[in-house]
């Protein structure tokens, strides 16, 4: 009997007339060996070999009713059956690992993108060379210069130029490397740059408008990106500089600009993390059947659920104010699946609450004694414009825990050294005595303290009392913190605004057991160069530690020094 034709598509069925062949058989029963042969249960169990050889000889078609017998059997020969089409749903397609697209492809439909970068990118970011994915990289040679400039000093600049020098080595060095083709930016293990990096190894021409001075590096640099620009007009080119001006220049000459987005942590400093959550006016109605209440010690908790709970964050404080109805205050203590507990607040506006003789005036700062005095938080972030109270609470709170509490050994406070105008030029004496012009804050505070400690003493007692809080109070400079173990210490660092996250991650990683650290901060008053609300290390700290079971953040809304203070905050 004559085979059916063969299917010519993938994955085609047998055509009408080839159920309809006309022969001169009889047509099969079910019961024959053909039919046998081509029932579901005995074609399952075929043999491996026969099944990955298969798709090679098929190319790769679902659905074969006709197979040819192989060479040792000569008889019987298959006959169609109808009945044997299986359904569609029951041809799963062959698995194909060789055609997978690679990620570079996945990551970006059209042609990659041609970032070059200007000096100052690399000396704020040594690690900006591997922040650009799957896109090229272009270094001018007057970046190079340049670079060689910087690398000379103790400074942070110097260290960043320096690391990117060894950086660039290390790319050039690499087995294969040809700089002319470019070199691949994943051979030193950074394995989410997927592109390349390119030198300029030959003069390019460029034409700027002639009223640019032309031995300046900018000018240089932006005409780099036009050659570039002209030389590839199939790729986008784009100049990637932290110099507002040189990408105003460049906007003007027509060159696409860019500033260097990967160190900003928040792009509005608006969308900082608050810490504490207004809970809606009919939250105890939504809650009235599903809410559960217990006792333990001084403090009542609540385990609560509903569409509010998605908003939560672990130590995050929420209150509830309404007009002829109770007042709640409550800090987040767990979050499990759609339902969270709540626990109450210790009053630090009550008198026989006060730490040190301060009590807090108003609501955040409520919240943030809560964190400072709670052994269990080991890092806390205080954020607030000036005289919101931040310096004192911290201050208060250390002495408390380590003078009557013993919770803690000492103090050690240090800050940014960042002036606010013009350097005044070296100062004389120890670490300690050189830090000092630089806590007048903390002298203003511990004055404060210690008059209201003391009470009626007179001038022996206030005198002891200064003696002893000075003697469990550290000024540490930042410069020399590297390497050091803090253990059973209480670390506040004020002015973190002016920090680096670089910075931030040095400081903290000095916490040993039983420390605790408090970083305090105005993001609006960042005297750093190159340092905005979104790239600050109190930003960093503050969107890295949120939700962790130790760590707290409350931003201060409302200023408390006087009302001189408050009204210039405002309107200034």
């Amino acid at each position: 009997m004559p085979l059916p034709p063969a299917p010519n598509k993938r994955a085609a069925l047998l055509a009408a007339e080839a159920y309809s062949l006309k022969t001169g058989h009889e047509v099969l029963d079910d019961d024959t060996p053909a039919s046998r042969e081509q029932s579901p249960k005995t074609r399952e169990p075929a043999p491996p070999a026969k099944r990955r050889a298969r798709p090679a000889t098929n190319k790769g078609n679902k659905a074969v009713t006709v197979e040819a017998a192989p060479p040792a059997a000569s008889a019987p020969v298959a006959a169609p059956v109808r009945a044997e089409a299986p359904p569609p749903t029951a041809r799963p397609a062959p698995p194909e690992p060789a055609r997978r697209k690679p990620a570079r492809t996945a990551a970006t439909t059209g042609p990659t993108r041609l970032f070059v970068l200007d000096t100052n990118v690399l000396l704020h970011d040594p690690m900006s060379l591997f922040r650009f994915e799957e896109h090229d990289i272009f270094l001018p040679m007057i970046v190079l210069e340049e670079l060689d400039g910087h690398k000379k000093g103790m400074t942070e600049v110097a260290r960043n130029g320096r690391q990117t020098s060894r950086t660039l080595d290390a790319l050039a060095a690499q087995t294969g490397g040809d700089m002319t083709k470019g070199l691949k930016l994943s051979a030193t293990g950074h394995q989410a740059a997927r592109g390349l990096l390119f030198f300029q190894t030959e003069p390019l021409d460029t034409q700027l408008p002639t009223s640019l001075p032309q031995g300046k590096a900018d000018n240089q640099i932006l005409g780099v990106v036009q050659a570039l620009r002209d030389k590839h007009p199939q790729r986008e080119v784009i100049l990637v500089s932290k110099d507002i001006n040189m990408r105003v220049k460049a906007r003007a000459l027509g060159l696409a600009a860019d500033d260097y987005q990967n160190d900003k942590t928040l792009d509005d400093g608006e969308l900082l993390y608050s810490g504490a959550l207004a809970l809606p006016q009919d939250f105890w109605t939504r809650q009235s059947k599903t809410i559960e209440s217990w006792q333990s010690g001084s403090h009542t908790f609540y385990r609560v659920s509903g569409p509010a709970v998605t908003q939560f964050h672990i130590n995050q404080f929420v209150y509830f104010e309404a007009p002829g109805e109770p007042s709640l205050y409550a800090r987040v203590t767990e979050i499990r699946d759609k339902t969270a507990v709540l626990k109450t607040l210790k009053d630090y506006t009550h008198l026989k609450n006060a730490i040190w003789g301060v009590t807090s005036r108003n609501r955040e700062q409520n919240f943030a004694l809560n964190l400072l005095m709670d052994p269990e938080i080991d890092f806390v972030t205080l954020a607030g414009t000036a005289g919101t109270g931040k310096t004192l609470m911290a201050l208060a709170s250390g002495l408390t825990q380590v003078l009557d509490d013993r919770r803690y050994t000492e103090i050690i406070m240090t800050r940014a050294t960042v002036s606010v105008g013009e350097d005044i030029g070296f100062l004389p004496g120890t670490e300690e005595e050189k830090m000092g012009p630089w806590m007048g804050a903390l002298d203003d505070n511990l004055e404060f303290l210690a008059k209201g400690d003391a009470g009626g003493a007179g001038e022996w007692g206030r005198a002891a009392t200064n003696e002893l809080i000075r003697s469990r109070i550290k000024v540490k400079s930042m410069n020399f913190m590297r390497g050091r173990t803090f253990m059973n210490k209480y670390v506040i660092i004020d002015e973190a605004q002016n920090l680096t996250p670089k910075q931030m991650k040095t400081l903290i990683t000095r916490a040993g057991p039983g420390t605790k650290i408090i970083c305090m901060g105005n993001l609006a008053q960042i005297d750093t160069p190159y340092l905005t609300e979104g790239s600050s290390g109190l930003t960093y700290a503050v969107d890295r530690f949120k939700g962790w079971p130790h760590g707290g953040h409350i931003t201060l809304a409302r200023g408390e020094r006087s009302r001189l203070a408050d009204f210039a905050s405002e309107v200034l």
